[in-house]
């Protein structure tokens, strides 16, 4: 077990280095300054400054994506955005755990409810699940993130939307390497190239991510590449190819831990009921291959601009669960599709639009009228993850299938402002399409080919009014909707076969809000929002790693987001996002069955989702090229599960500490950074597995911990 984080001689020294330094080589030292009203086409998907839209949007730029942190998880990022509760599991084997106004928070593992889209191709699959490891932070250039009515424009799933946007090749060439060293054996080691060469733009870049765990049985690698080449074939076009690709084997997953064992031992494995250490005993792990390609080009007409992208791409995937032997024996459970997942997915899809701008009714007109068309086909295998006695190895097949998912999404969009007002209207029809094909009938277990559709076409309708230079008002509504996922349909209530009768949870967005800038350096963004729910999906059983879903009746989303950013004075600058969600159920339901039937009562709180976060940093330029700042986090309770019973994750308060430095020489820029997290050791439940029949619902946050990191870069 690995020692918590203490200060060793190499930090402190390297601490003392970065607090110390100062040579006349630094760049002249410019006033602290926020992009107060950057540019954004999340939402309009055409360029407008944010501070014009009527939504809640909110901008991180490279240097908040960056500053200070190893750039391995874009929760380092997410968590200064209010309404966005992204956590770090500390299990690389289920990703982060990201939800937006309290959809996505009952995903398992990967991200779901919230759209994924990096430069303009989907990182979210044609059913919803997405996966943020593919986000590429050393290439990250900005995020834009969507909460509320607006996202209903992306379609399903779109609870919020979440846009990576990677560097543009710069005239200079340039190279660059870092290495990043913290607790628990954690390493980061990158490379990165960019420039332009007759013509051509490029953007390479190759990183590896290793520990070993805060907890045991957590260890994981990472390996990431980019490469992103860019063209222009005419004064009025560009061209824009990228290729993505992440390999992670044998990533432990340490599972989550009972009440009782994570107040034993919170950096352990769960014991399980028979003291077999389920996740040592099947040596919990998954592997991920992952790899995709996408092309992107667009045209000038005058005023208009046509868009026109494509992608494609493979994952294998090979997990090995905590299924317990004695579940999955025959005859008894014949059912029963083994403790092993095993597929390869190929995914491709299309997207088009248009957007014109003209004048009318004496204002501006930007109308966008695009369509979007994904698609994924599965091979997917499942084994018992037994031979014999002998556990957490593969065994016989147990499930052999094709699984293919459909999605085509047209839309069409239009803004039109005049003098102090811009109203926006939106349509998107989807149609969502999934097919089961089984092949794997033998005995009892019937062949549980299938198919199902779901069809919804949501509105959007915006309004902005300009009090003054200043302050902008507004206002928005509109419907959205969530098929469950392929992964939410594999598995009944029982167990068995597919759940094809899931219902898509349909939902009503309202929202007004407020904009200001408050003198020539701070801005102040607040928003109020109610959202309905019908068919909400909820977890009706989750053991060993499997969780199955149900849809519940009506649940009600009620809250208020506010940030504020300003610059003091020259050298203090502060961020400050605050949110609070009265997130519950509206009507009673039952889960379970059999001896686990339950009932939850309706103003249950809906579990995994905080009431109340808070995030706020003060950053000071100590002097040019040197700057401190300190963190602030709060999160209120989260339950663990519908009925409210089980004790839940407990509130806390943090503060984190980190150090920049950067010194240019010549055509050399080097820069440093060093932070501790947890900086007076909480012990604290970092995010939840919802509703865990087994009840390890609690995934603990490591204790006080450090890293420390370097950077060169050579521009010629």
């Amino acid at each position: 077990m690995q020692p918590r984080f203490t200060p060793t001689p190499l930090y402190a020294a390297l601490a003392a280095a970065l607090t110390a330094t100062y040579a006349p080589a630094y760049a002249a030292d410019q006033a602290s300054s926020l992009t107060l009203n950057p540019v954004v086409v999340t939402g309009s998907r055409a360029e407008a400054a944010s501070f014009d839209m009527p939504a809640a949007i909110d901008v991180l730029d490279r240097e908040q994506i960056t500053a200070g942190q190893p750039r391995v998880n874009a929760s380092e990022a997410l968590i200064a955005v209010p309404g966005v509760v992204a956590n770090n599991r500390q299990n690389y084997a289920q990703d982060l755990q990201i939800s937006t106004r309290g959809f996505g928070a009952r995903s398992a593992f990967g991200v779901r409810g919230v759209k994924l889209i990096a430069d303009g191709i989907p990182a979210s699959m044609a059913d919803g699940q997405g996966q943020a490891a593919t986000f590429n932070l050393d290439v990250a250039e900005r995020m834009e993130v969507l909460r509320g009515p607006y996202s209903a424009i992306y379609g399903n799933h779109a609870g919020g939307v979440i846009q990576l946007f990677t560097r543009e090749p710069e005239a200079r060439p340039s190279v660059e390497g870092g290495f990043a060293a913290g607790s628990y054996g954690t390493t980061k080691a990158d490379v990165t190239a960019q420039g332009k060469m007759e013509g051509l733009g490029y953007v390479l870049n190759a990183s590896r991510f290793s520990t070993d765990g805060y907890r045991d049985h957590s260890a994981a690698t990472r390996e990431q590449a980019f490469a992103k080449i860019t063209g222009k074939p005419d004064e009025d076009s560009k061209l824009t190819f990228t290729v993505n690709g992440l390999w992670q084997h044998n990533t432990q997953d340490p599972l989550g831990l009972t009440l009782a064992s994570y107040q034993k031992n919170p950096r352990g494995v769960d014991p399980g009921p028979i003291s077999n250490y389920p996740a040592l005993a099947y040596n919990t792990r998954k592997s991920i291959d992952h790899l995709q390609g996408g092309v992107a080009y667009e045209r000038k007409f005058g005023s208009d601009l046509l868009q026109v992208s494509a992608y494609a791409g493979q994952r294998s995937v090979i997990q090995y669960q905590a299924i317990p032997r004695n579940t999955q024996l025959l005859p008894a459970n014949p059912q029963n599709s083994g403790g092993i997942i095993d597929f390869d997915r190929n995914f491709y899809g299309l997207g088009a639009r248009y957007i014109a701008v003209r004048e009318a009714a004496g204002g501006k007109l930007t109308t966008t009228v695009g369509i979007d068309y994904d698609s994924s086909t599965d091979r997917r295998n499942g084994y018992e993850n037994y031979i014999g006695t002998k556990l957490g190895v593969k065994g016989a097949l147990r499930r052999k299938e094709t699984d293919t998912v459909e999605s085509l999404d047209p839309y069409v969009q239009g803004e039109w402002a005049r003098g102090d007002w811009a109203l926006t209207a939106g349509l998107r029809h989807s149609q969502v399409k999934f097919k089961v094909d089984d092949q794997y009938a033998v005995g009892a277990n019937g062949d549980d080919s299938g198919s199902r559709n779901y069809n919804k076409t949501t509105p959007i309708l915006g309004v902005v009014y300009k009090l003054n230079p200043a302050v902008n008002l507004y206002a928005s509504a509109a419907k959205g909707f969530e098929t469950p996922t392929l992964n939410e349909m594999f598995y009944s209530g029982a167990g068995g076969s597919f759940n094809f009768g899931l219902a898509p949870a349909k939902s009503r967005h309202y929202e007004v809000g407020a904009k200001a800038f408050i003198g020539n350096s701070s801005r102040l963004n607040l928003a109020f929002f109610q959202i309905t729910t019908d068919d909400e999906l909820v977890v009706d059983s989750a053991t060993g790693g499997r969780t199955s879903y149900k849809n519940a009746g009506k649940t009600l989303r009620q809250g208020v987001e506010l940030s504020f950013d300003t610059a003091w004075r020259r050298d203090l600058t502060s961020r400050l996002a605050v949110s609070h969600l009265r997130a519950i159920y509206d009507e009673s339901f039952t889960t379970g069955s059999g001896a686990s039937l339950k009932t939850v009562d309706g103003g249950n709180a809906i579990p995994g989702v905080p009431r109340t976060t808070v995030f706020g940093d003060l950053a000071w330029k100590l002097m040019p090229g040197l700057t401190t700042a300190v963190e602030g986090i709060y999160r209120s309770k989260v339950y663990v599960e519908d009925g409210n019973t089980a004790t839940p994750a407990q509130s806390y308060a943090l503060a984190n500490l980190r150090v920049t430095a950067e010194q240019r020489v010549g055509p050399w820029r080097f820069s440093e950074f060093a932070r501790i997290d947890n900086l007076f050791d909480r012990q604290y439940v970092g995010s939840v597995v919802v509703g865990d029949t087994s009840s390890r619902y609690y995934e603990p946050a490591p204790g006080r911990n450090g890293m420390v990191g370097v950077n060169a870069r050579y521009t010629w």
